[in-house]
């Protein structure tokens, strides 16, 4: 199964952010995708985090919520919906959430982002939970015979949650990561994940300078059961393109069956 993770660099223009994810996954699915992710915030990177509050959609319906059905459907492809604001119990809070679609438009998963971002070193400040209200559920579906485990940027550092989609053959973590953050760590930990978990990892990421004067770190990638990196995307629009071989899975965990030889947990 050919997959793609899509970069973009969203801004504050919720109907350009959404005509740029379409135009992506329509290249991707030119090159052969079968799946496709986007990323974390991929409708809307807004001047303040409160602009989610008044985009939020109520799960099951609204214009972004079609765009992904539609794009799924039409392009056939399995879709990775990065992540989208939807309306909570609590008023002043939204749900970042992941929806999955099939290549028929319907829904087949919803993921929340369950750990929230919080950051301060003195010259950037940010923290999640003023807007946002945690998921807690890990959430899998399956993609015509691969099965995939999903999770939300900052989960990534967050080891325990990966080990919930044991067995799993792709992880994937769409992503905001700051230019600061990133460059420490995103490579490091994606890598990580991919070696500890022994499967494939898709990471696409908001990749540049926006609007609102933040720099996300970018560097979209897939990498293998080894911890290789297939295809990678510095900064900038683009999409990144690999090869799931479930070969290559197997003889991973063949030759290495590490997670057989578990004892904690």
């Amino acid at each position: 199964m050919k997959i793609a993770a899509c970069q973009m660099v969203s801004g504050p223009d919720v109907a350009a952010n959404l005509a740029t994810a379409r135009r992506l996954l329509e290249d991707a699915a030119r090159q052969g995708a079968r799946l496709a992710a986007l990323p974390e915030y991929f409708c809307l990177m807004g001047m303040h985090d409160s602009d989610k509050l008044a985009l939020a959609e109520d799960d099951g319906a609204g214009p972004i919520q079609a765009m992904l059905a539609t794009a799924a459907r039409e392009l056939g492809l399995w879709l990775i919906g990065g992540t989208l604001p939807i309306r909570s119990t609590t008023a002043d809070r939204v749900r970042n959430s992941t929806l999955v679609f099939s290549p028929t438009g319907e829904r087949v998963a919803r993921y929340d982002k369950i750990h929230l971002f919080a950051f301060d070193n003195g010259r950037e400040s940010y923290d999640e939970g003023r807007v946002l209200e945690a998921g807690s559920e890990p959430t899998r579906f399956d993609a015509g015979g691969v099965n995939v485990g999903l999770s939300v940027c900052y989960d990534l550092r967050f080891p325990e949650l990966y080990r919930r989609y044991a067995g799993c053959d792709l992880l994937a973590v769409p992503a905001a990561f700051t230019y600061t953050t990133g460059q420490a760590h995103w490579e490091l930990l994606l890598r990580a994940r991919a070696v500890e978990n022994q499967c494939y990892v898709i990471a696409p990421a908001q990749g540049g300078q926006h609007a609102n004067g933040r720099r996300t770190w970018g560097h979209s990638m897939v990498i293998d059961p080894w911890g290789q990196v297939l295809a990678v995307q510095a900064e900038g629009e683009g999409v990144v393109m690999a090869e799931l071989d479930p070969v290559r899975l197997a003889q991973v965990r063949q030759q290495l069956p590490a997670l057989g030889h578990r004892r904690l947990g």
